[in-house]
């Protein structure tokens, strides 16, 4: 379809150009055929007549080939002059519009090389027909008047179209950028999501297998603990209820009647409720706190919580001794967080590029902290993040020293 058009729209602009050249031989013919007082022409009007049919032709090709038609055009039009014929704006309306599309269709240099050349060969000619003063105003001043209207004019359509395209370009260069902005928001926007369901149903499904498989183990012997397991198991599941219902309102709208109140992120002051869930699961916790402890940007807050649940949850799964250390040292503007399982072995289960582990980096890495997670050399596994206090983008987290 879209030749078809550009055939037609072809046929059209040749339809055009061929309507054009009749109309400007009609108005060479006319200039030829006019008899101006006191100025002698030729009696015959049939070489201004040809002169002036072979410019037309020439000017069918004058879109394709301005400078070729420009050269045919005024060696037409010179040769009229040099006849002795008035060169009129009538006779030169074929050469005006070959230097119109001259103006338009080619650069600057062209037009300042090819206009200047064209007049100065239109005046001279018409001076040496008639070495004299009469009409000389006419002769010589007339024609370049004439001849600049399509320069401008023509430099000034270029300069249009040009500007035309700039701002089409500009305008489907912020399309796509708004198109591409949009994808990686929701991108972005979906991993968050992804992240926070992580976290929370992770950690709270590891915490409660480990309580429901102790008590399973502890109900013909020691039926109290065992009933201390399955309602410290009732509180974690409500636990994991509540961030379940938090993070999926993030997807609702504000205005949704079925939304509900939602609590406040997490943060380093829930450490106590965590650490508790995890003892609860047979998870001995030490937590060590060094340096002078300060407030937390909320970003910043709700990662360090993150990453100390997601390391702790790992080490309920995988932790042979049952025992991790979580240690905090506050150091100049950031805060260094280690979690740490002494096992005597590091299981082959924990993997090095699980989603747990891309969380945490991922996490770490959005307000500019760094994180390593590995197996120790004298056994068990490590997990250590430097968060700034307050965020940070992560080309300056990157030129930080």
């Amino acid at each position: 379809m879209t030749t078809s058009l550009e055939r037609h729209t072809g046929r059209r602009s040749r339809l055009g150009d061929a309507v054009m050249g009749l109309g400007l031989f009609g108005c060479a013919a006319l200039g030829a055929s006019i008899n101006i007082p006191g100025v002698g022409q030729p009696q015959q009007t049939w070489p201004a007549h040809l002169f002036a049919g072979i410019s037309c032709l020439a000017l069918l090709k004058g879109r394709g080939h301005p400078r070729a038609t420009v050269a045919v055009v005024t060696a037409c039009t010179v040769t009229t002059g040099a006849l002795g014929y008035l060169l009129t704006p009538l006779l030169l309306a074929p050469l005006m519009l070959a230097l119109y599309w001259l103006a338009a269709d080619t650069g600057p240099r062209t037009r300042h090389v090819y206009g200047p050349v064209v007049m100065a060969l239109v005046v001279i000619t018409a001076v040496i027909d008639m070495p004299t003063t009469e009409l000389l105003l006419l002769r010589t001043v007339g024609p370049v008047l004439w001849l600049l209207l399509p320069l401008v004019g023509g430099s000034r359509s270029r300069l249009r179209h040009a500007y035309v395209e700039s701002v089409q370009a500009r305008a489907m260069h912020a399309e796509r950028t708004r198109e591409e902005e949009a994808r990686l928001r929701v991108a972005e926007e979906r991993m968050r999501i992804a992240r926070e369901l992580h976290d929370a149903v992770a950690h709270h499904m590891a915490v409660a297998n480990a309580q429901a498989g102790t008590a399973a183990h502890l109900a013909t012997t020691h039926p109290e603990q065992s009933r201390k397991l399955l309602t410290d198991l009732t509180g974690t599941m409500s636990s994991a209820l509540l961030e379940l219902r938090a993070t999926v309102g993030i997807l609702r709208q504000a205005g949704d009647p079925d939304s509900g109140p939602l609590e406040p992120a997490p943060g380093l002051d829930r450490l106590p409720e965590l650490l508790a869930a995890c003892e609860s699961a047979g998870l001995k916790v030490v937590l060590t706190t060094e340096g002078q402890p300060r407030p937390l940007s909320p970003g910043v807050d709700l990662t360090a919580y993150r990453i100390i649940q997601e390391a702790l949850t790992n080490a309920t799964k995988y932790a042979s001794d049952r025992v991790a250390r979580v240690r905090l040292t506050y150091e100049g503007s950031r805060v260094l967080i280690a979690v740490t399982n002494d096992g005597t072995t590091t299981p082959p289960a924990v993997p090095s590029s699980g989603f747990g582990l891309m969380g945490m980096r991922e996490r770490a890495h959005s307000v500019g902290g760094a994180l390593h997670a590995g197996p120790r050399p004298e056994g068990g596994f490590e997990v250590t993040t430097a968060l700034p206090l307050h965020p940070q983008a992560p080309e300056e987290h990157e030129a930080a020293p």
